[in-house]
């Protein structure tokens, strides 16, 4: 690689090029509409009426994205040599000149500095313009400074993926450019500090398989065609044409390799949430300590009521909730191996002015019962709410883990055995919330934690009443017979030390007003967050495990059962006692 010879006078000026653009009539290569006269077509390149996102230049995304007057370009005038010498239908340096003359660049990428909604950041963006963005040494080299760049600042790094692969005149070296991108990142990762990659049209071959697909998060722009190889060489592969949609963004994030697919006209604002959330600097504080709201006590006959509230249709589910409590919800899909569970809901938000991740069970989707995947995106929410110092949070809602054939030869068991390890250790304080049924290995999966809370008309409990009637009775109609026996109700499980806090639910319960349901949840939520954040990492994690080892053990359970009894027996002589006052104070009035 070498250094331009004269910076100061580049071929061709970028605005020459938009001027030229605009003069010329241009339509949609999706639906054919002419889009001369569309205003968001020449801002964005995007069409108004099929919304078809069109090829974009480097400088005009970069313009797009940052803030007005705060991009500064890195290393601008590295550009490549001819290494290999390489012979072809066209010498390599004359196709360099060209794509030099025709696009104003020195190279496939533009890097630099800028701030996204305030934020300092580095930025990468591929052009595709300039020879497929193909990733040649220059490319890597430039990509990779910019990572180390960002590094050394402590600054989140943003990448804006454009490209065809490899640059094939370069041989080897450009393959090893793989590599030395995908180091750069894992650099970037172990620092703690974000990596957001957007994936354009097209994205495939060597940057796909490297840098590209190591975003701590990963978005893509609609009907982008992007894969690892292309559509010839797999259908070639497999010997059979392949789906339809094959090959896409929507794709992608259906089987979980991207977390949204997002309007380019709704980038900016994205990226600017996201890097206000995983570079947040502010932390919950305790200012005055408060004691929880008080619940009421319900007998055991009502065990079964309890059930049918905590199974209410109108019952506020997991979206009812992170929609009330918290701000800024930005949801992150996908396990990055198979597909995207939408039985489990993960995102990043704010939960009164802290960043956290918060996990749903969400019981509108297959009742909440989880593939292997949903357990696998939890986790890689979790792994990424500790690099980024993030609490987190899980809404618990399911009847149970799916128990389909599916799901075995996926691997659940590994999936829920590997998350509830997880969370065992997790480096960030965790808070567990079970807002409608608990149900059996589904629940437990997202509730180990620092501080269980769970809502007054929620269950909790091994298997459904209706499963256990069944074996016991072989009789499902005695579940309500089982419902109590169960001790599945909150103020069970809290007798039982099974969860620390019960959360009161307004009359009639959380169906009956959501809102009120949200508030009250929201305003434990923060104090039990903040009781959590009052440990060092290394207490905290100490302490989970004491909390869960001391569960079941023989000697604490030993002390409950008798606590129980004593206090039935205490109950038991305070109203004798009562009665014989009372029988007292009667014989003495008739004496008199």
């Amino acid at each position: 690689m070498k250094k331009r010879d004269d910076p100061s006078t580049p071929p061709v000026q970028q605005d020459e090029i938009e001027e030229q653009q605009d003069t010329e009539e241009e339509y949609c290569l999706f639906c054919g509409i002419n889009l001369s006269e569309s205003e968001i077509y020449h801002r964005y390149r995007v069409c108004p009426e099929c919304r078809f996102h069109h090829s974009l230049p480097a400088r005009q995304r970069i313009a797009l994205l940052a803030d007005p007057g705060s991009f500064k370009e890195i290393n601008q005038f590295l550009t490549s040599i001819d290494p290999l010498s390489f012979s072809g239908k066209e010498p390599y340096e004359e196709r360099l000149h060209e794509a030099q003359r025709r696009t104003g660049l020195t190279e496939a990428v533009i890097t630099g500095v800028c701030t996204i909604g305030g934020n300092p950041t580095a930025i990468a963006v591929l052009d595709f313009g300039f020879m497929g963005g193909n990733m040649g040494g220059v490319v890597g080299e430039k990509i990779a400074l910019a990572f180390e760049l960002a590094t050394r600042r402590k600054i989140p790094m943003v990448t804006v993926v454009s490209s065809g692969g490899a640059r094939v005149q370069e041989g080897m070296l450009s393959l090893m450019q793989m590599a030395k991108t995908a180091a750069a990142a894992k650099r970037l990762h172990s620092q703690r500090l974000p990596h957001i990659a957007v994936l354009t049209n097209p994205t495939s071959g060597e940057v796909y398989a490297s840098f590209a697909n190591l975003g701590d998060v990963i978005l893509a722009e609609p009907k982008a065609l992007i894969g690892f190889a292309s559509l010839r060489v797999v259908e070639q592969t497999s010997g059979k044409p392949l789906p339809e949609g094959s090959h896409t963004a929507e794709d992608h994030l259906l089987h979980g390799m991207v977390d949204q697919v997002i309007d380019r006209t709704r980038l900016r604002q994205l990226l600017s949430i996201l890097l206000d959330l995983l570079s947040s600097r502010y932390r919950l504080t305790i200012t005055r300590k408060g004691k929880p709201p008080p619940v009421p006590e319900h007998p055991e006959e009502q065990a079964w009521h309890t059930v049918q509230l905590a199974r209410h249709k109108k019952r506020p589910t997991a979206l009812d909730y992170i929609s009330r409590i918290t701000s800024s919800f930005v949801e992150l899909r996908g396990d990055r191996h198979y597909g995207d569970d939408r039985a489990i809901i993960c995102g990043v938000a704010e939960l009164s002015g802290e960043a956290v991740v918060i996990i749903g069970q969400e019981r509108s989707h297959n009742e909440g019962r989880a593939y292997p995947e949903g357990f696998r995106k939890a986790q890689r929410a979790m792994r990424l709410a500790a690099v980024f110092g993030m609490p987190v949070i899980t809404l618990i809602d399911t009847p149970g883990a799916y128990p389909g054939l599916d799901a075995e030869e996926r691997g659940i068991g590994h999936a829920i055995a590997s998350t509830l390890a997880l969370m065992s250790d997790l480096p960030t304080p965790i808070v567990s919330v079970i807002i409608g049924e608990g149900g059996s290995e589904g629940a437990l999966a997202l509730g180990v934690a620092d501080r269980i809370l769970m809502m007054e008309n929620a269950i909790y409990s091994v298997i459904s009443p209706e499963g256990a009637a069944s074996i016991i009775y072989r009789d499902a109609k005695k579940a309500e017979e089982m419902a109590s026996a169960l001790k599945l109700t909150a103020l069970d499980c809290k007798e039982l030390g099974v969860i620390d806090t019960v959360v009161p639910e307004p009359e009639g319960g959380a169906h009956a007003d959501p809102d009120e349901a949200a508030r009250l949840l929201k305003n434990i939520i923060v104090r039990e967050l903040l009781e959590a954040q009052q440990f060092n990492l290394a207490k905290l994690i100490k302490n989970r495990y004491k909390k869960f080892r001391r569960m079941g053990e023989y000697s604490s359970y030993f002390r409950t059962a008798i606590s129980k009894e004593v206090s039935d027996v205490q109950e038991l002589l305070q109203r004798g006692v009562s009665r014989i006052k009372q029988r007292l104070s009667t014989a003495e009035k008739a004496n008199q």
